[in-house]
């Protein structure tokens, strides 16, 4: 199965050479699932000609607020709605995940809560899913037919299922720990308070659930509409 990587951002430069950028990552966090990937730097403007170049779509996340003036967020929403219109499965990881859903209707802000960094405990219809995270932003008010199946009592939205079309995920599957210590080195400093950052060293070596959110992608991706039903019976 043919699966197009919008890249919405890239890792930080300091990190890249070593770790990768976020295209790989996701390569990384679906090998030998019977996946094949394009990639197109859409923030770069480097769009694919037709939703129909892949059999699925998924959009990574930036750096960038989706609610700020850059010229390739109209695009990208055209894009999604297009997508959503032909039903062509897509995926949203943090920027993703908020991204599909102001393209929709719905809201997102930088949410005064302020920031969620590290290791994050999801409850996932029951079962308590500990991802990284790396986020001020957040959907707040969510597009008509989204249905959250997965929360937080920080984040409210954490995993939208838009029926058949879109999986989104506010949590970032694709970062480990290593990953995390580098955006604490790098992009932190002066941006997140330091009490955060503290708990997010305090919380690095545990577990984390990534495999189980690469399993839900693949099955949303193989099969969107079984997906879609097994969320509906609470066995997803």
């Amino acid at each position: 199965m043919r699966i197009g990587i919008l890249k919405c951002g890239q890792s930080p430069q300091e990190l890249r050479g070593e770790l990768g950028d976020y295209d790989t990552m996701f390569e990384r966090l679906l090998a030998g699932r019977g996946f094949n990937f394009d990639s197109y730097h859409v923030e770069n403007m480097e769009f694919p000609h037709s939703v129909h170049d892949a059999e699925g779509w998924l959009l990574t996340g930036s750096r960038h607020g989706v609610y700020e003036d850059h010229a390739f967020i109209a695009p990208l929403e055209g894009f999604i709605r297009s997508a959503y219109a032909e039903h062509i499965p897509m995926v949203g990881i943090c920027f993703g995940h908020q991204i599909i859903a102001q393209a929709l209707g719905g809201k997102v802000v930088k949410h005064p809560r302020g920031w969620a960094v590290g290791a994050q405990d999801y409850d996932f219809g029951g079962e308590r899913v500990t991802l990284n995270a790396w986020h001020q932003d957040q959907v707040i008010d969510r597009p008509d037919g989204a249905e959250v199946v997965a929360s937080s009592p920080f984040c409210e939205n954490a995993a939208l299922v838009y029926d058949d079309h879109a999986f989104t995920v506010q949590a970032h599957p694709e970062f480990d720990d290593t990953f995390i210590h580098g955006l604490i080195e790098h992009r932190a400093k002066g941006n997140v308070p330091e009490p955060l950052l503290d708990g997010a060293r305090a919380r690095m070596g545990e577990a984390r659930q990534s495999a189980g959110i690469a399993d839900r992608i693949e099955a949303f991706f193989k099969a969107p509409r079984a997906f879609r039903e097994h969320i509906k019976q609470g066995a997803a």
